[in-house]
């Protein structure tokens, strides 16, 4: 039986991007996507080997913040614009790693979805 070559896509990798920050609770998650959202780097403070409720701590997002920038930086990004969805207590502390490893933000966005008086909530519980 023939062994199936994996074909790995290159990525064109330009001066400048996106960082998706997701922050949650539990965790959170940084992407690095060129101008047409394309992966080029992402990383996790679960990938970077935090586990448990050390994975929702403003030191680990920034690590994993570092890491991807890092990654992001050896194939040529240069500047970045962030986006933020979450309301996670990390949010600042991975937008200040992006900015120290050498990757220039320009804008930073704030995408988290907000109710608008959505569905109706759930009858008070009896004494």
């Amino acid at each position: 039986m023939a062994k199936a070559k994996s074909k790995k896509s290159t990525v064109k990798v330009t001066a400048g991007g996106y960082a998706n920050i997701h922050a949650t609770f539990n965790n959170t998650i940084i992407t690095i996507t060129n101008l047409d959202g394309q992966t080029v780097a992402w990383a996790s403070a679960g990938k970077m080997g935090f586990k448990g409720t050390k994975k929702s701590t403003p030191y680990a997002a920034a690590q994993a913040a570092r890491e991807c920038a890092e990654n992001a930086l050896k194939r040529g990004m240069q500047e970045i614009i962030v986006r933020i969805k979450g309301l996670g207590k990390s949010r600042e502390s991975a937008v200040r790693a992006l900015g120290e490893v050498g990757l220039r933000v320009t804008k930073i966005q704030d995408r988290t979805p907000l109710k608008h008086n959505g569905c109706r909530p759930p009858k008070q519980r009896k004494p």
